[in-house]
């Protein structure tokens, strides 16, 4: 049984706000997340062979837009909404990056969340820029007709200031959005842009019916596990954490348990993995034979909360969940949670940040210190910009993945598996044939894509690392910064007068 430890059973306290998470980060000595992460850039940046000019633009945000407005609420009163979109680099077009609803959103968090993108595109070769937008609220605070209000005014805002576009910047959902939010821009950016017969492409993660691609919903947490499960096989990782058995019967921590959360866990759970407890705001769920994620998500969707969860042992102080004994943590959650002030009490072998800026620089230093391995969040959270990338191709091509080639698969596949009974003297089992002839659908596609991409980036985010003796997160600054300064240097913009 899992067994509550002091700092937990002290813990009918709440858990941390990020305001409060941001003032005890600095009291502890750690940074603001825009400096965290141009301290990640800068320490990248030492192992660079770039010329000091080309890292000084590429630090830089290129473009910032902020915005307040007037909205109606339904008592007749009116509310001030402001709200921001950060272009950080334009040297790919258009720049990629999602929306967020929250009371934590600032210009600076936003400028963070823009230059993450940057270096997260060009890790993953997705050819975009970095972009990043948030309007500051609590969508749990207003009505379904009132965020639909809030969010077409804020698309005004940006389609008059140019700041969206297919072919200048394009959002897509993050914390606090999703698929309706996306709707909603879309059609306003429509109404804005009539003749454009590529609108579709202005906004990823919309619904299927409106242009978005089949498993994009799902993509980031399945990429946090592609990436994962791709790191355990190299032979240095393994010696590091004694995880040689890929993740098989290893125990798992997961920080938040929204869509990326979520996803995450279910595929984990899905390939062998436990899922040994998994914390919300308002606190956690542990057990140590593994908790039912399904089953998780049902009781949380009912009771709205973990508490009274049959199979597991429930504490209201969730983020002392990232303390407990585990194999793999996963913060999918917010910047900013694991800090000086719990970084030594952290006893996870390895850590994949699926959440962005999880780990303060602090922090990585005393955790990298101890032996543990981190995969940096710039890699490990790409499969939702990557997926992105597939849904935008497809608004732009019209047409749907498979489409134009799926049938021809099969009659070829057929032809074979007729040539081999022939030559067998055996005839398949309709089963057997349907398995074999089968042509792949959209999401099939789209799963093949983004695990070739993880698989891919993963190998060359490692190759650095042990190359030049760093660890993995700055391997992938440095392997970003090299691919940015190659499209800067090439194409001559630094020297434009």
């Amino acid at each position: 049984m899992f067994a509550l430890s002091s700092s937990m059973k002290a813990a009918a306290r709440p858990a941390f706000r990020l305001s409060q998470l941001a003032k005890y980060s600095q009291a502890a000595g750690d940074v603001s997340f825009l400096q965290s992460v141009e301290m990640f850039f800068d320490r990248a940046a030492k192992h660079a062979d770039v010329h000091p000019r080309t890292l000084e633009h590429m630090k830089a945000t290129d473009a910032v837009l902020s915005v307040t407005f007037p909205i109606e609420l339904d008592n007749g009163k009116w509310e001030v909404i402001r709200g921001y979109r950060a272009q950080h680099s334009r040297h790919r077009a258009p720049v990629k990056g999602g929306i967020r609803f929250s009371p934590e959103v600032d210009l600076q968090e936003v400028e963070a969340l823009a230059s993450l993108m940057t270096f997260k595109c060009a890790v993953v070769d997705v050819p975009f820029g970095g972009a990043k937008g948030g309007i500051c609220i609590d969508p749990k605070k207003y009505t379904k007709e009132q965020l639909e209000r809030i969010t077409r005014r804020y698309t005004m805002e940006l389609c008059q200031k140019n700041f969206i576009g297919p072919g200048i910047d394009v959002p897509a959902p993050d914390v606090g959005t999703g698929p309706d939010v996306m709707s909603w821009i879309q059609d306003t950016y429509r109404q804005f842009n009539v003749t454009d017969v590529n609108a579709a492409g202005c906004v990823t993660g919309k619904p299927i019916s409106q242009g978005g691609v089949r498993g994009r919903m799902e993509a980031t947490g399945l990429g946090v596990y592609y990436g994962v499960r791709e790191f355990l096989t190299f032979p240095e990782i393994q010696a590091a954490t004694g995880i040689s058995n890929g993740l098989k019967d290893t125990k798992i921590i997961i920080q938040g348990f929204g869509n990326v959360g979520y996803w995450a866990a279910k595929f984990f759970e899905r390939n062998g993995a436990k899922i040994i407890g998994v914390a919300e705001r308002e606190g956690g769920i542990f057990n140590e034979n593994g908790l039912s994620v399904e089953a998780l998500l049902q009781h949380r969707k009912q009771t709205g909360t973990f508490e009274g969860f049959p199979d597991g042992t429930f504490t209201n102080d969730g983020k002392a969940l990232l303390e407990a004994e585990c194999d793999i943590l996963i913060p999918a959650a917010l910047e900013g949670q694991i800090t000086t002030a719990n970084a030594s009490r952290i006893k996870a072998k390895i850590i994949g940040e699926a959440a962005n800026g999880p780990v303060t620089p602090g922090a990585h230093d005393t955790l990298v210190k101890k032996g543990v391995t981190i995969i940096p969040d710039l890699y490990l959270n790409a499969g939702g910009v990557t997926v992105s990338y597939f849904e935008w191709l497809k608004n732009l091509s019209h047409v749907r993945f498979g489409r134009l080639n799926k049938k021809w698969d099969e009659q070829g596949k057929q032809r074979l598996v007729e040539l081999v009974e022939k030559e067998a003297g055996r005839n398949l089992t309709e089963s057997e044939r349907r398995n074999i002839i089968h042509g792949a659908e959209e999401h099939e596609l789209v799963y093949s894509g983004l695990e070739d991409t993880m698989i891919s980036a993963a190998r060359e985010t490692h190759a650095t690392a042990v190359k030049n003796g760093v660890d993995h997160r700055t391997a992938a600054f440095l392997n970003a910064i090299h691919k940015i300064s190659a499209v800067y240097e090439g194409s001559g913009m630094l020297f434009m007068s």
